[in-house]
């Protein structure tokens, strides 16, 4: 299945994510920092949606209260719903 979702507070502006059997096949992530967008969606790909929110959820980037990595979290917590 695929989804997305459009984050608050953060740099990057859309997320696609493609799940299957609660395992994340793919992620892209539109805006933000090039590389570090890159790297979280490599190291996710082929992860389960719990342990990707587990090692996301809560990162924070310069006090804003959430980061990109967080927003990610966030949408996965809602695919789960």
């Amino acid at each position: 299945m695929r989804y997305t979702f459009k984050p608050h507070g953060v740099c990057s502006q859309e997320y696609i994510v493609e799940v299957e059997n609660n395992i994340i096949k793919n992620l892209q992530i539109f805006g933000g920092c090039p590389g570090n967008t890159q790297a979280i969606c490599k190291l996710v790909q082929g992860q389960t949606l719990d342990w990707a929110i587990e090692r996301l959820k809560g990162i924070d980037c310069r006090g804003r209260g959430t980061s990109c990595p967080d927003q990610i979290a966030q949408f996965l917590i809602s695919i789960k719903k």
